[in-house]
């Protein structure tokens, strides 16, 4: 490994993964701007993500239908003038 190019700042953060509402407490060295009380009362810095394995298709086994064609046509109609 490289010597200097890893981040040594790890600490306790809790990951929100805001398309299912659950979250989990673990290290990273990722930044946030939020704090959130955890359920053992203190408080950690609150990351929020899109997508983790309590949400992602290959996790749970269920794929979400995007409706794609209905956004198209939409946006065709609203610019077809």
């Amino acid at each position: 490994m490289k010597e200097g190019i890893h981040p040594t700042e790890y600490r306790t953060v809790v990951f929100k993964d805001i398309s299912c509402d659950k979250s989990f407490l673990t290290r990273s060295a990722a930044r946030s701007k939020e704090m959130v009380k955890w359920e053992d009362g203190n408080e950690y810095p609150l990351v929020k993500v899109e997508i983790s394995n309590e949400s992602h298709p290959f996790f749970t086994g269920k794929t979400k239908f995007v409706d794609s064609a209905g956004r198209i046509d939409k946006f065709k109609k609203k610019y077809a003038k």
